[in-house]
């Protein structure tokens, strides 16, 4: 079956968070969003029968997990990663970024220090805050010649031995970045050799682009998968962020026992009742349609790397090797912060994510000056919409980048 991305959906009267808070965040509705990730292709017709299926019947009870729901995970994870992992160690987590937050209180007391490696995605640093342990930072250090990040061995070395929890972005949000086997085999041996717990988030480890491969950093040493807890998800990749259908994948047994005793205590492993639906019908039928759709995606990329190297070449563009989100190196226009934001919410009415978020302490979505962000000038901008709508965004951006005074 041949899947049409191009076709635009009006996402009108469906609640979704990308129109319905622009007013909110951004001080005007009329952009383009381009900024959560979520993306604009219907959800995959498959899913949508199989819930479709389940709302026939017309008591909606308490249910159990379906037979199938766990081998049918266990055999994508074996099948794209080549993973064998055992029932023992999965079970459903109400969303990635409340896992994490579980895993926080779970593992860790107030006050214990959890280390992050900026810039990465905002929640990593709003979560540890919000419940009462420290962030420590490790700053990424770009790479020669400033196409990817690179991990600081270092700077890790040395702040690490005084954290209980580190959360790795695996792959990277915002850069793209799918983590190589030796670097994730050198995080594993300088946590483990401090007793420190990995919390991998691989919720885009089924999006990797352009002859990338995705591995789970569980698996690249007995010391890693002594350590870690795994958070992947369907979501993502199906489009389906709003039936939250995640799991968590903890070998090490003690481990498990600590979360996932304190996760059935408080009933926070029990899913929806369409959770494992959506994830079979994704799991089981979904594999033709995540291919077309990476192709496509990759096709926005090469789309929007042409255009900026010929309309607006005083922004870069970092190609990612896994997501449909794309960063964007601005500094070269020589703007300030507040100046940066207005010319893409202002001038060319488009809503993006500040890159700032990703590294700088505060609010997410207000004036973040508090600090020196290592990510100021950049900005990240959600590629997985039809191509007209892409092209209608980048054309309002070239217009805008074009009005700016010459420096």
């Amino acid at each position: 079956m041949k899947y049409d991305f191009d076709k635009i959906i009006d996402r009108s009267g469906s609640g979704d968070l990308k129109h319905g808070v622009l007013k909110e965040r951004y001080g005007r509705d009329d952009l383009i969003p381009l900024w959560v990730a979520d993306m604009d292709f219907e959800t995959p017709p498959f899913v949508v029968d199989a819930i479709k299926k389940r709302m026939e019947h017309p008591i909606f009870g308490y249910t159990m997990e379906p037979k199938e729901y766990w081998p049918t995970v266990g055999k994508w994870i074996a099948d794209h990663y080549g993973w064998n992992v055992q029932r023992e160690w999965l079970t459903y987590v109400p969303g990635v970024v409340k896992g994490i937050g579980m895993a926080i209180n779970a593992l860790t007391q107030p006050g214990d220090k959890v280390l992050i490696q900026t810039p990465v995605y905002h929640p990593f640093r709003m979560t540890t805050v919000g419940n009462g342990r420290e962030v420590v930072r490790n700053r990424l250090v770009e790479s020669e010649d400033g196409s990817f990040y690179k991990m600081d061995f270092e700077g890790l070395e040395k702040l690490i031995q005084d954290c209980k929890m580190m959360i790795l972005c695996n792959p990277h949000n915002p850069a793209g970045i799918q983590w190589d086997r030796a670097t994730l085999e050198r995080v594993a041996h300088i946590c483990h050799k401090h007793g420190v717990i990995v919390i991998s988030d691989e919720i885009h480890a089924d999006l990797a682009l352009f002859g990338h491969k995705h591995i789970p950093f569980a698996t690249v040493s007995k010391e890693a998968e002594e350590i870690s807890i795994t958070f992947q998800a369907p979501t993502k990749t199906f489009n389906m962020a709003g039936i939250v259908s995640s799991y968590a994948i903890v070998p090490n047994p003690e481990l498990r026992r600590r979360f996932y005793g304190w996760m059935e205590a408080n009933e926070f492993n029990e899913p929806n009742v369409f959770a494992p639906i959506a994830t079979i019908a994704a799991f089981k039928q979904g594999e033709e349609w995540r291919r077309q759709m990476l192709d496509y995606v990759e096709g926005n990329i090469l789309f929007t790397e042409q255009y900026f190297k010929e309309h607006i070449p005083g922004i870069r563009v970092v190609r990612p090797e896994s997501s449909f989100l794309v960063w964007l190196d601005c500094r070269a226009l020589g703007l300030g912060h507040d100046e940066l934001q207005d010319l893409f919410i202002n001038k060319a009415r488009l809503a993006l994510n500040d890159g700032e978020i990703f590294d700088t302490e505060g609010n997410p979505y207000g004036q973040l000056h508090q600090k020196e962000s290592a990510a100021r000038g950049f900005m990240r901008l959600n590629v997985g919409t039809p191509r007209s709508i892409l092209t209608q965004a980048l054309e309002q951006l070239a217009q805008a980048v074009a009005s700016l005074p010459r420096r």
